[in-house]
């Protein structure tokens, strides 16, 4: 365990430092909240009236999507090409300790994420309905999930394909992913596809559990769950130190 923990520490003072990365990573879910409460231009799920409970759940929704899978993915394939994982696979480390490590990270990052887009929503007059109990568990399995896609493809792809590959699997599920477009607005068969997705069963599952209260629909766990087991297995089985 000590070579996690040293490693942990390493990649979260790493994260913390970097501030085009966090300013990114909190700076566009920030704008993207601010700027569609004020248009009012999206539909809206049938019986919510106010854009921010479906608003900030969706922007919570893509801030870990981004950190989790859009920053992992760039960050760590930059590192494996520039060899500095290569040199860490010469230590006690282990790829399962340093995956554990950078997932670390990432939570570290998504709770200032989350405090400042949870802080600008009671601003814009959000009122969490509270279950934060559902809240947690569908943050950290998504988590585990979209992390385990950034390094599934930060361990097998070249940095410079990771860029255009992480940036377009963003961009597609931004707007099929139920963040910003409810996912009953989409044509039949798109939403029953975006129904397989991390983000869909995410924003879900936000959405129900701080802004329209109901329970969450048992799809969308299972979604969590299954992404949540199986993508950071398949990081790690296929995980590779260098290009």
């Amino acid at each position: 365990m000590k070579p996690y923990f040293s490693q942990a520490k390493t990649e979260i003072k790493l994260a913390l430092t970097q501030g085009e990365s966090l300013l990114v990573t909190i700076g566009i879910p920030v704008i993207a909240l601010l700027g569609l409460s004020i248009t009012k231009a999206l539909p809206l799920p049938r019986g919510i009236s106010s854009a921010t409970s479906f608003l900030v759940p969706g922007t919570m929704t893509l801030a870990i999507m981004a950190t989790g899978m859009v920053s992992t993915s760039i960050a760590t394939g930059v590192e494996r090409s520039y060899g500095v994982l290569k040199r860490l696979g010469t230590t006690p480390l282990g790829r399962s300790s340093l995956l554990a490590a950078k997932i670390t990270s990432i939570l570290v990052v998504e709770i200032i994420q989350l405090a400042v887009l949870a802080i600008v929503g009671l601003l814009l007059g959000w009122h969490p309905l509270g279950n934060w109990a559902t809240f947690v568990v569908a943050a950290l399995l998504a988590t585990a999930g979209f992390s385990g896609l950034g390094l599934l493809m930060a361990g097998t792809m070249k940095s410079e394909v990771i860029i255009g590959a992480a940036n377009g699997i963003y961009l597609v599920l931004l707007f099929i992913g139920g963040m910003i477009i409810p996912l009953s607005s989409l044509p039949s068969a798109l939403e029953t596809f975006a129904r397989l997705l991390p983000a869909a069963a995410l924003s879900d599952a936000l959405y129900h559990s701080m802004g329209a209260g109901g329970g969450v629909p048992v799809w969308a766990w299972l979604n969590l769950v299954v992404w949540a087991i199986f993508a950071p297995l398949l990081a790690a089985k296929t995980f590779r130190w260098e290009q």
